[in-house]
């Protein structure tokens, strides 16, 4: 699709997860806040501007975040929150055109061809949007104006912090050729230095490469991708239908973890975010992955797929927990995550799903869902998301996961009690 006018924008949200915590605690504004894994192995997911005056910056290990700025607010993700910010923020975006492709929790495409008419320039959408975010979420947002979704990202990255920039239609190689190459979507470590050896280190010394060239060094996808972006060549399309394909939570620990106690208590709350997740989003799963990652840097991914959707921590953490009691873990777990794919839209279909040493069939789960509803637990959770939603993330959970309990349960078991008779809440 060729383009006239600057009618891609790319709008990104500053310092994201470190700008939602600024707003929540009045406290923390003007402070280095740096936000991510706490533990000696976490790395930083994301840092206020106040802390980047350190040195710090996201996926820097946050040992050296410590010592880099020792004065630094060190906070654990509250994703709940994030996604809270998201929405608002993506609802702003969708007010002014449909065609909003979200890339992540801070930031998404827009074309706003089709509302020129009625909210005037791509540049004069672009100051509006910044406007209204700012005075309806409090967040600030760089945002990219240009004729592609290529050029639209590396404004906004340009203009970073709380910027606009727009890339006038006609001045797009003048705005390009001079960038590092490594600006350029799929360069990485090994391509630059691969491009290098070519004397090639700006966008523009790329672009006078023959295609032919590119594509001996480098092969021939990605050196046919690299020339056709060094010549601003990039028909994608904004696609508004973009939609997770899995959700999923992972932890990696300060130390390895051996005890299968301290095991089942991770796997049930990684379980528990994970389905809170699905419920926020109104949408329910089929397959469950178990994701550990070793001492020495070995990861195993298992998975099982189930007869009937779910949306709950009751079911999801009686698959995780069966997954993992197949893998010998005597030698340490660094990392485990819980995952869930086969998205669909909706609740779960109200079915108790029957967890064994075999996968049941769809005709003797639904024999078994006429003996063991598991109504109870769906209104056992929803009743628990919504004493978070007003309390917070800390108000209740399983008693599993309260100080000191521990969660001692026979391989097949399951830490959330009997089925049926959903275990305490705190």
């Amino acid at each position: 699709m060729s383009r006239t006018d600057a009618s891609v924008l790319h709008v990104d949200l500053d310092a994201f997860y470190a700008s939602v915590e600024q707003l929540a605690d009045p406290a923390l504004r003007g402070r280095p806040v740096i936000v991510g894994g706490l533990g000696s192995r976490g790395v930083v997911a994301a840092a206020s501007y106040e802390a980047r005056r350190f040195g710090v910056h996201s996926a820097m290990p946050m040992t050296r975040a410590r010592r880099a700025c020792p004065d630094g607010v060190f906070l654990a993700p509250r994703f709940d929150a994030y996604q809270d910010a998201s929405r608002a923020v993506m609802g702003i975006l969708r007010s002014v055109t449909p065609l909003v492709e979200p890339i992540s929790l801070d930031e998404a495409f827009l074309d706003v061809e089709g509302a020129r008419r009625l909210s005037g320039t791509g540049e004069q959408i672009a100051i509006a949007l910044r406007s209204r975010i700012r005075a309806e979420t409090g967040l600030v947002a760089s945002v990219g104006v240009a004729t592609t979704k290529l050029l639209a990202k590396l404004a906004s990255d340009l203009g970073k912090p709380d910027g606009l920039l727009v890339v006038a239609p006609g001045t797009e190689l003048e705005f390009l050729h001079p960038l590092s190459v490594t600006r350029l979507w799929g360069v990485g470590p090994a391509t630059r230095r691969r491009l290098e050896r070519f004397g090639v280190e700006t966008v523009g010394q790329l672009a006078e490469l023959p295609e032919e060239s590119l594509v001996g060094a480098l092969g021939a996808s990605l050196g046919a991708h690299l020339h056709a972006l060094a010549w601003n060549r990039d028909d994608r399309a904004v696609e508004p239908e973009r939609e997770a394909k899995s959700i999923g939570h992972e932890e990696t620990f300060p130390r390895d973890l051996t005890d299968p106690e301290a095991l089942a208590r991770e796997i049930l709350r990684l379980s528990e975010r994970v389905a809170s997740r699905l419920r926020k989003a109104s949408r329910s799963a089929r397959t469950v992955q178990l994701k550990v990652r070793f001492g020495d840097f070995r990861t195993i991914t298992r998975s099982s797929t189930l007869p009937a959707s779910t949306d709950l921590a009751n079911d999801i953490g009686r698959v995780a927990r069966e997954l993992f009691d197949r893998v010998d873990t005597r030698s340490g777990v660094r990392l485990l995550g819980v995952s869930v794919s086969q998205l669909v839209e909706g609740a779960a279909v109200q079915a108790q799903l029957a967890f064994g040493s075999e996968e049941p069939s769809p005709a003797a789960s639904s024999a078994s869902a006429a003996k063991k509803p598991s109504s109870s637990w769906s209104a056992l959770e929803r009743a628990v998301d919504a004493v978070r939603d007003k309390f917070g993330d800390d108000a209740v959970g399983p008693a599993a996961l309260a100080d000191g309990h521990g969660v001692r349960v026979a391989s097949g078991g399951s830490p959330w009690g009997p089925v049926g008779e959903p275990e305490e809440t705190r």
